[in-house]
């Protein structure tokens, strides 16, 4: 059995010696007198072959730790696995968990990965940003690891209450954070599913929800006569009549591409990417909107591009639309709001009913989903010709014809 008054007197680059209580265990001498290295041989009980495992060097590693390290590597051995894969992994394991980022740096990563996912620029920055307001200056700087729900907690409770729909977002963000942090391995689990149960219960959804002011649908004429149709027409005002005229969103007139009308056929088809529901939708447009359309191209020098393009070549913004309801002091159907450019929609809807039109087909024209999932499985058509009739009408009555 080897001792350390043996070992001491190894000659350099002698042969290994073997330790005697160990199967396998060895000390290998080095070039200086007394010292040299540990290693265990064995056969790999996964692929069958003869390998060495290094155990540290002598005298550094002193003969009780060497034969500790080689009765637990026996141990691993003796249980169907080879030891060197068990380390390797080991190590793979210790280098991820010292490479745990702070939550920032987990939140930019994350939203880096996933902002080919958003509508526009607008919800890449609405997403991070939210983040740090309310929630990097609190936790931004704490490993992943480190977190549990007390520090969401903590930074919802402010507004958990105050602003109920941002804090449920912001909510959602940190759930998404803490799941890529689970998947990449730094952590088991997100413990942002859990935050509820430290909060104090928030108001439903139907106790909370404001709707957008609306201009009342029997005004829409006037609006037309004494807003949109007074003076010299500009960019902002035919870009907000447009948006009328078809329903829909304001970032989906404010972004429309040249390229995405077919002035033959009379339809632009918005693409899936732009849409909150991510589906393509197609515009039937009226005479009054291919008008409008035509003036815009005359203007425009490729016919390419944004068709309401900025000064800057970037799409108009909401404000520009707001800017003309504040203005002109447009009254909604809310006391003391300024209609607002997506409170248009809900006046078509009420057009739409009081008129007689079909539920489906004034739904399809807001580009509203189905929610029955049966329903939408066989429900597969976007009832274009008479969505068609129906803004056709829609627009001689905002006309006054």
């Amino acid at each position: 059995m080897l001792s350390d008054a043996k070992a001491r007197k190894l000659e350099p680059n002698a042969k290994p010696v073997c330790d005697g209580t160990i199967v396998g265990l060895y000390l290998v001498p080095s070039s200086t007198t007394g010292s040299g290295k540990w290693i265990l041989r064995f056969v790999s009980p996964t692929s069958g072959k003869r390998r060495e495992m290094g155990l540290g060097s002598y005298p550094n590693t002193t003969i009780r730790d060497a034969r500790a390290k080689a009765f637990e590597a026996r141990s691993v051995i003796d249980s169907g696995r080879d030891p060197l894969d068990t380390r390797r992994d080991r190590d793979r394991k210790a280098a991820r968990l010292a490479a745990v980022p702070t939550f920032e740096k987990a939140a930019r990563l994350h939203h880096a990965d996933r902002a080919e996912g958003f509508r526009n620029r607008k919800h890449i920055d609405q997403w991070i940003n939210t983040l740090e307001r309310y929630v990097f200056p609190k936790i931004g700087k704490s490993l992943v690891n480190a977190l549990g729900p007390t520090d969401f907690a903590a930074c919802l409770k402010p507004i958990w209450l105050l602003k109920p729909d941002t804090a449920s977002r912001i909510k959602q963000r940190c759930n998404e954070v803490m799941n890529w942090a689970a998947a990449n391995g730094y952590i088991v689990a997100s413990p942002v599913g859990v935050v509820d149960k430290l909060l104090p219960k928030q108001p439903s959804k139907r106790e909370r929800v404001a709707h957008q002011p609306a201009l009342p649908w029997r005004d829409l004429p006037n609006f037309f006569s004494d807003v949109l149709h007074a003076g010299v027409p500009k960019a902002p005002h035919q870009m907000l009549e447009l948006l009328v005229l078809t329903a829909c969103r304001s970032g989906e007139v404010s972004q429309m591409q040249w390229s995405e009308i077919d002035f033959s056929d009379a339809i632009w088809t918005v693409p899936a990417k732009r849409m909150k529901a991510k589906v393509i939708h197609r515009v039937p447009l009226t005479p009054r909107g291919i008008e409008i359309l035509e003036s815009r191209l005359k203007k425009s020098e490729t016919g390419e591009g944004l068709v309401f393009p900025s000064r800057k070549n970037t799409p108009m913004s909401d404000m520009a639309l707001t800017k003309i309801l504040r203005d002109k002091a447009v009254k909604s159907d809310t006391p003391g709001r300024i209609a607002t450019a997506h409170g248009f929609r809900s006046s078509f809807r009420d057009w739409a009913s009081e008129n007689g039109y079909s539920r489906d087909v004034a739904e399809r024209a807001l580009a509203h989903t189905v929610k029955n999932a049966v329903e939408a499985a066989y429900h597969r058509t976007d009832l274009i010709d008479q969505r068609r009739v129906m803004m056709s009408a829609w627009e001689a009555f905002c006309l006054g014809r």
